[in-house]
């Protein structure tokens, strides 16, 4: 019963995991993107935990754990450059008109 539910709940993530990646390239903004990928990180990292489980396998756990570290480090780093490139898009913009 336990191993069925696992399953599902595999399939589920899985969809929802396409899903983001459809976001991401159908998004118009750069925010959009942005959410979409880090929704796409946690159900990523779900995926991972519940593999984790259905295999009895800890160390997973621990892949899951670095992939969750070095995605929040990502999320800062691209949520500090995005403000840099919008303010240097809306200059050039100004200079040209």
């Amino acid at each position: 019963m336990i191993s069925t539910v696992l399953t599902v709940m595999k399939y589920i993530f899985i969809i929802f995991a396409a899903a983001s990646v459809v976001k991401i390239v159908i998004a118009k903004n750069r925010s959009e993107k942005l959410i979409a990928l880090m929704i796409l990180s946690s159900v990523i990292l779900a995926l991972l935990a519940l593999i984790a489980v259905d295999s009895d396998q800890i160390f997973i756990l621990d892949v899951a754990l670095v992939y969750d570290i070095f995605g929040f480090l990502g999320l800062l780093a691209i949520a500090r450059f995005l403000p840099q490139v919008r303010h240097k898009k809306d200059r050039e913009e100004s200079h040209d008109s």
